[in-house]
C-alpha cells in the first residue's frame, strides 16, 4: 500500500487531447467526402454524416463531464494499488500496451454479450465506412470503463493512464476509411489498419466477430480472433438499422432488451437476454421450442387415438 495518497490537488488533468484534434478530425472528414463525390464513390450518405456529428458531439460533451469521474477512479485505484510506476517514458509505453490490451477485451465482449452491444452498436450500425463513422460512439459506452480498472490497479500515474486512454482513442480514427489500401507487412502485422477495421466492420458471415484489436492486431493473432481483407466487405450490422434519428440509433437495442426482459419467465431467462451472444433471441427460442413441445404432444396423442 502506497504510504501516501495522491489527491486531486495533487494532479495536473492535462490536456484534453481528443477535443484538440476535433477541428483536424472534422476537416480531414470533408476532405474524404470531397473526394468521394469528386470520384463519384458512394462513400457518404448527408443523413448519415449529419446522425454521426450529431452522435460524436454530444458524446464529446459527455466524456469532458466524466473526466473527473475517469481521474476519480484513477486516482482512487492508484491510491490502493500495492504498486508504483514512475512517470517517465517508458511508463507511457508500458501503459499504452495495458490499456491497448484491455480494450481489446472490452471491445471483444461488447460484441459477444448482448448487455455490452448495446454500448457499442451505435458503432456498426451504418452502412457506410468512412472517417465520420469515428464519430458513432454510443453516449453509453463510458461504463466500459470498469475494464479499465485493473489498468490503473497496475499503479501508473493517473495522468500517464490518461493521456494513453486519450491516444488510444484518437488512433480509432484514421482507421475508419476505404482510401488507405493494404500498408506495408510489417505495419500491417503488428497494428491495427484500415484494412484489419473494414473487416471488423463487416456483416458477412464469414468476416463477424473478428479483428478487436484497437491500435495493436497481435491480441487477435494471439487470442484466435483475427482474420485478414479478402473482399470488400459490407458493412453494417446483421439487422440493419435504417433510422437516422442519432436517439434512436444510441437507444434502440437497450429498447429492445427492456423488452425482451419484459417478457422472461424467470432469472434464467433474464440472465441469457443481457449476457448471451447478440443476436440469440431467448423469447423466441423459448417460443419454438413450446410450440414444438405442443406439437409432439399433438402428435403423440394422434398416435395414441389411432391405435
Amino acid at each position: 500500500m502506497n504510504d501516501k495518497p495522491l489527491l486531486f490537488e495533487d494532479l495536473d488533468l492535462g490536456p484534453n487531447l481528443i477535443l484538440w484534434a476535433a477541428p483536424i478530425m472534422f476537416l480531414l472528414v470533408f476532405i474524404e467526402w470531397g473526394i468521394s463525390w469528386y470520384q463519384k464513390k458512394d462513400a457518404y450518405d448527408a443523413k448519415d454524416f449529419f446522425a454521426a456529428s450529431t452522435i460524436g458531439l454530444v458524446n464529446a460533451g459527455i466524456s469532458a463531464l466524466i473526466k473527473v469521474t475517469i481521474f476519480g477512479s484513477a486516482l482512487f485505484f492508484y491510491n490502493i494499488s500495492p504498486f508504483r510506476i514512475p512517470a517517465t517514458w517508458w511508463s507511457f509505453i508500458l501503459c499504452f500496451f495495458a490499456v491497448d490490451f484491455a480494450r481489446y477485451w472490452a471491445h471483444r465482449i461488447a460484441h459477444e454479450q448482448r448487455f455490452w452491444w448495446a454500448t457499442h452498436i451505435t458503432h456498426h450500425n451504418s452502412s457506410k465506412y468512412n472517417l465520420s463513422v469515428s464519430f458513432r460512439l454510443s453516449w453509453t459506452q463510458h461504463i466500459k470503463i470498469i475494464f479499465f480498472f485493473p489498468v490503473m490497479f497496475m499503479g501508473f500515474d493517473p495522468f500517464v493512464f490518461f493521456i494513453c486512454h486519450q491516444i488510444a482513442v484518437l488512433y480509432q480514427f484514421w482507421i475508419h476509411t476505404e482510401y488507405i489500401t493494404k500498408l506495408p507487412a510489417p505495419i500491417e502485422f503488428f497494428f491495427t489498419t484500415p484494412s484489419h477495421h473494414r473487416v471488423h466492420h463487416a456483416s458477412d458471415a464469414h468476416y463477424l466477430d473478428k479483428n478487436y484489436g484497437s491500435t495493436f492486431i497481435i491480441w487477435d493473432r494471439m487470442f484466435g480472433t483475427f482474420m485478414p481483407e479478402a473482399e470488400r466487405p459490407t458493412y453494417g450490422i446483421t439487422k440493419p438499422v435504417t433510422s437516422y434519428n442519432p436517439v434512436y440509433l444510441v437507444f434502440h437495442e437497450w429498447v429492445d432488451i427492456f423488452k425482451d426482459l419484459g417478457k422472461a419467465k424467470n432469472f434464467k431467462e433474464g440472465w441469457k437476454i443481457l449476457f448471451g451472444r447478440p443476436g440469440d433471441d431467448v423469447i423466441a427460442n423459448r417460443e419454438r421450442a413450446t410450440q414444438q413441445k405442443e406439437l409432439q404432444a399433438k402428435i403423440s396423442k394422434s398416435e395414441e387415438v389411432i391405435v
